[in-house]
């Protein structure tokens, strides 16, 4: 445990301003937004900005918002540096009268940009409850990183940026670990779910909850980011312009609302690309996820997207393009789902595994960090992804003009229909057992694929039972009745004894009984089933 005053020590708000951060919030040609702290002795506050060896001074007052956190009271400022000029290195310093920074520098973007490169960062999250919360190990990471890449032009995340966002343990180590760099370029975040993560008593982590507001997010960004996202769920959900691409940070709560701000905000973008970043994975690549909160709620504005960044597995993902519950080949045809891997030495315990929507992956069960840079030319997307030693994980080419991705992958299709649960085909386990569409109703083999999800299945004579999902049925040879541990369900077609003697089960059916969903990928020929939980079942040895 620690006390306030003793926490003041550490990494208290001071009358000195910390916690520097530049962010894009108008046109990057002519502005650049700057974020920063002091303790509430500090009521105003201002950033004075001019060309690096001008002499004139331009001064831009900044708005003040209150935090009061577990651990500190203190004051946010903003200041919205405007009316400067495109492609011009500038210096800037901040505070009150009494109270400046040091001088630090920053460069507005060239009038048409379409050549530049930013780098990605997902799940850089650490620390336990003993503060204060060390981030440093990112931070070196972070410097080496742009030493590499001296080209990069900010920062974007997709998540998870705490290891628990309602402390503000978390939150100083966080802008910690960025400190030395989100002085000089933009710092673009997206939330995860540790960022609204809390909990009651965070030293003992007891207590758990999930603020659905991001109300830490919100108070300590909420003038660094444009004040344009869906109304009740701003900060968390933003958009902004950069060169000729159109980026959105969505956040993970308001899936509903936020689908209809997403499809009118890119649709008011003539930008050549756009990119979107999202922590959930849609087309993940764990064993037992699942992507409900996205598809289908926000599926219509996801696939508004070239590119959308996404985290939470600490892997690596590379979607075929993806649109309408189909597969593609070429770029115009949907969007492609990027999963970046962790971002400060967490390796993934997802048990990552290939699945039918990806068309490269990699584990990422080392214990070293990962990144993307992604280098945007006119109508060409380079993404790169390296892992911290050099190894290149994955590196593809999206080529508008001639609309292809390179290296050149085929989304399948199949002859006979694949059944897929949660990304993975079942394999040998169906290899002669397909689903069957029977007087227009899809029925599946149902023992083969619950068996393949680790569920418990008893066969006996013309029956077949199953316990999934903390659920119960019994479907009968012959009969449209299901009996069910919620009483009985009526299918829209009867049990049918098909391929290798086995029972199909008309799929509403399994859906009705254990709330999964099913969609039918009409151009790859692919039953795909999802269920929001997680369970990981195994067979009860007696």
């Amino acid at each position: 445990m620690i006390s306030r005053e003793e926490w003041k020590t550490l990494r208290g708000s001071q009358k000195s301003p910390d916690h520097i951060m530049l962010s894009v919030k108008g046109n990057p040609e002519t502005s650049m937004t700057v974020t920063w702290r002091t303790c509430t002795d500090i009521t105003d506050g201002y950033a004075l900005c001019r060309e690096v060896g001008g002499e004139k001074w331009l001064r831009f007052d900044a708005a003040m918002g209150n935090f009061e956190s577990d651990m500190d009271s203190s004051h946010i400022f903003w200041a919205d540096m405007t009316g400067l000029k495109p492609d011009t290195k500038y210096e800037y310093n901040v505070g009150d009268d009494e109270n400046r920074s040091e001088n630090y520098s920053f460069s507005t973007v060239p009038e048409n940009l379409d050549d530049f490169s930013f780098v990605c960062f997902s799940d850089v999250q650490t620390g336990g409850p003993v503060p204060p919360a060390d981030y440093s190990g990112f931070n070196k990471f972070l410097k080496e990183t742009l030493k590499k890449h001296p080209e990069v032009r900010f920062i974007l995340t997709a998540g998870d940026n705490t290891n628990c966002g309602q402390t503000d343990i978390q939150w100083t180590g966080a802008l910690e670990g960025y400190k030395g760099v989100m002085e000089y370029i933009p710092l673009m975040m997206a939330m995860g779910n540790h960022d609204d993560m809390g909990f009651e008593n965070y030293f003992t982590f007891e207590g758990k909850y999930y603020c659905e507001k991001a109300d830490y997010f919100r108070n300590q960004f909420g003038g660094a980011y444009a004040d344009n996202g869906p109304e009740g769920w701003k900060t968390a959900n933003y958009s902004f312009d950069y060169g000729n691409a159109h980026f959105t940070a969505i956040g993970i709560s308001g899936p509903e609302d936020v689908n209809e701000w997403l499809i009118k905000d890119t649709d008011a973008s003539d930008k050549t690309w756009k990119f979107g970043s999202y922590h959930f994975p849609v087309c993940y690549a764990g064993s037992d996820l699942s992507c409900d909160d996205a598809y289908p709620m926000m599926m219509e504005g996801m696939e508004k997207f070239d590119v959308m960044f996404s985290g939470h597995e600490h892997c690596f993902s590379r979607s075929y393009p993806r649109r309408g519950e189909n597969l593609w080949d070429k770029p115009s045809e949907g969007t492609v789902f990027y999963n970046l891997g962790s971002g400060n030495r967490n390796p993934s315990r997802m048990l990552a595994l290939p699945k039918l929507w990806n068309c490269a992956w990699y584990p990422h069960e080392e214990k070293l960090s990962m990144y993307a840079i992604v280098h945007v030319e006119k109508n060409k997307v380079t993404l790169t992804s390296y892992l911290e030693d050099g190894r290149i994980a994955d590196r593809c080419v999206i080529d508008k003009e001639n609309d292809c991705i390179e290296p050149v992958a085929l989304a399948p299709i199949y002859a006979e229909t694949r059944m897929m649960f949660k990304g993975a085909d079942l394999g040998l386990c169906a290899r002669t057992t397909s689903g069957e569409c029977i007087d227009g109703v899809w029925h599946v083999p149902a023992a083969i694929l619950f068996r393949y999800a680790g569920f418990d299945v008893v066969l006996d004579k013309g029956t077949v039972y199953i316990e999934a999902y903390r659920h119960k049925a019994t479907f009968t040879e012959g009969s449209n009745i299901a009996v069910t541990d919620r009483g009985e369900i009526e299918m829209s077609h009867a049990v049918v004894r098909s391929q290798r003697d086995q029972l199909y089960v008309p799929v509403d059916g399994l859906c009705k009984a254990f709330d999964m969903r099913c969609n039918y990928y009409t151009r790859n020929n692919i039953l795909s089933f999802e269920h929001e939980k997680q369970d990981k079942p195994v067979p009860v040895q007696p």
